[in-house]
């Protein structure tokens, strides 16, 4: 059986500073964000809306986005 790519996005509330970790396919990240420089979110705790870049929140994503588009 062959394993799924998973990536991995790490994220941290600038509000509370609760910190979140979600485990994604490559199907799950086209779906949800494609290909985009930075991305909403809201915090599980407080539910504070932010926005951070794709490069910090999963930088394998960003340059699995950057390497298509050159």
């Amino acid at each position: 059986m062959e394993k799924k790519e998973r990536f991995r996005l790490k994220t941290s509330c600038p509000q509370c500073g609760c910190s979140a970790v979600s485990h994604l396919s490559h199907e799950e990240m086209m779906r949800r964000y494609g290909d985009v420089p930075n991305i909403e979110l809201e915090c599980g705790e407080c539910m504070a809306k932010y926005t951070a870049p794709m490069k910090d929140v999963c930088p394998e994503w960003d340059k699995e986005c950057r390497m298509k588009q050159a």
